[in-house]
């Protein structure tokens, strides 16, 4: 790949060009954008029209997989050399196209402010092809990888591992609240890449080769995030790197999470987007409990999806463009044969977050979360960790004023007509999105959690209301108050 000089004069060139996401997007347009989005190409190519300037050449190149004249394509990128010799740009005997795809990106919001490139390999399957991936295919920016950098948690830190860091995407977004960053992938393509993806905006990784924790040994890091290769798919000797490990079921994962809690120093969070196996014989929630119980961490888990073996195989025989092909029947039944020989009867697929908050009895919940969430779902992870260390002990639960979210609603509901209605929901329009179903006790606690009174002041006027015993109220009340402080619709005042 190209050296930093190089890379350097390359981005200035991208963006001396217009050839920055917010200028592309503005020119484009929406339907052109979400079009590309799709692997369509259409409609940018109506919206760039007989347009030959530098931007036009530029996206023509990366985005469309257009070969372009050698003049556009030197009076867009400047000397080309250097570019064919890291196998950015390829001469052809029509002219010049792109050898991989450096795409514009930008982040905002939530602790977030970067724009640049991402560097990756070029989409096989671009307007309909039925393109192969090569195994060392470097992906760009996928569905996966963005769920992963909105729920990363954007606070300073001494120390971020990027592990299984493909394009660097991850890497990019960690160096804007991370003083140093370590980035490491088994593929020697993909490190390649990401150092590409840091020399275009400017950035030093400290980038390594490897599998798993194996290139940081035994050193400690304060975050911690992957979208590790997790799909769990029979060891035919096909695979794709970015998406497939070595490893028998969803163990790959497994390591992921219990190893990684061993490189989490005081404090430290890991968060991992990945897939588990479902099986008759065991709850998930046991399964995932027998990985993280050990670690002594603090653990969030949260299940989103849960598919069949049917649905999941579907997905990834797709990803890997074999649909449409005469391998298709072959592989998908060689799947279901390795799934019924593990004893696999779906999978699940989510997000797991470990915290080495040092206590001496971790807080683990493990739930089913396939509902609707709010951006920025960074911030929710951090006011779960929030929530844990601020749900003390009863007697401080108790002692402290607390405030509600004002991005709480109240919703009632009953029967038209009644005087009281039959249910009274509390509901989060923030983070995951919650909803409580509260009882006249704990609804008019809630309603006084204003800041200016403590909770045992609360409770003991709203027992003298209901005219009952306010200890007794208290040890009703107070567990559940603990649960909406975790959940983050209270704080301390």
């Amino acid at each position: 790949m190209l050296d930093r000089v190089h890379a350097a004069a390359l981005a200035d060139r991208l963006r001396s060009a217009g050839y920055t996401l917010e200028e592309v997007t503005d020119r484009l347009g929406a339907e052109a954008t979400d079009a590309l989005a799709r692997n369509t190409t259409l409609a940018a190519r109506d919206a760039l029209g007989d347009a030959a300037d530098a931007q036009a050449a530029l996206v023509r190149m990366f985005l469309l997989h257009d070969t372009v004249s050698p003049d556009a394509a030197g009076a867009a990128l400047g000397d080309l050399g250097p570019l064919e010799e890291a196998g950015i740009v390829a001469a052809t005997s029509d002219g010049v196209r792109a050898g991989l795809e450096v795409r514009p990106y930008a982040a905002a919001g939530a602790g977030v402010d970067f724009s640049g490139w991402i560097a990756n390999d070029l989409i096989p399957i671009l307007d309909g092809r039925l393109g192969r991936s090569r195994p060392d295919y470097v992906l760009g920016a996928s569905p996966a990888s963005t769920t992963l950098a909105q729920m990363t948690i954007r606070r300073p830190v001494a120390r971020a591992l990027d592990l299984g860091t493909g394009c660097g995407i991850q890497s990019l977004l960690l160096a804007g609240h991370a003083d140093h960053v370590v980035a490491t992938d088994l593929n020697p393509r993909a490190v390649a890449m990401a150092g590409l993806t840091a020399g275009l905006n400017g950035l030093d990784l400290d980038l390594r080769t490897g599998s798993l924790y194996e290139p940081v040994a035994d050193e400690k890091f304060d975050l911690i995030v992957t979208n590790p290769p997790y799909v769990m798919s029979p060891p035919t000797g096909e695979r794709l790197v970015y998406r497939e490990g070595l490893f028998s079921a969803d163990e790959l994962v497994r390591r992921v999470v219990v190893e990684g809690a061993d490189r989490l120093a005081p404090g430290g969070v890991l968060q991992v987007l990945g897939n588990w196996a479902v099986t008759d014989d065991e709850d998930w929630t046991d399964r995932l409990r027998g990985w993280i119980d050990p670690t002594g961490c603090d653990a969030l888990v949260l299940q989103r999806e849960h598919l069949d073996p049917y649905e999941y195989i579907e997905v990834w025989l797709n990803d890997a463009g074999l649909v449409g092909t005469d391998e298709y029947a072959a592989r998908y039944r060689a799947w279901l044969d390795y799934f019924d020989a593990l004893g696999i009867t779906g999978v699940g697929m989510g997000w797991i977050m470990l915290h080495r908050s040092g206590s001496t009895t971790p807080d683990v919940r493990l739930e089913e979360w396939p509902h609707a969430v709010h951006q920025p779902l960074g911030e929710a992870f951090a006011a779960h960790l929030a929530g844990v260390a601020a749900a003390t002990s009863d007697a401080d639960l108790l002692a402290r004023a607390w405030r509600l979210d004002e991005r709480v609603d109240v919703e009632t509901l009953g029967r038209p007509g009644a005087e009281d209605p039959e249910h009274i929901v509390y509901r989060q329009r923030y983070g995951f999105g919650r909803a409580v179903e509260v009882d006249t006790a704990l609804g008019a606690v809630l309603g006084a959690c204003d800041g200016d009174l403590t909770a045992a002041q609360i409770v003991g006027a709203v027992a003298s209301i209901l005219e009952v015993d306010a200890d007794a109220l208290a040890a009703e009340v107070v567990p559940r108050l603990r649960q909406l402080v975790v959940e983050g619709y209270l704080a301390p005042a």
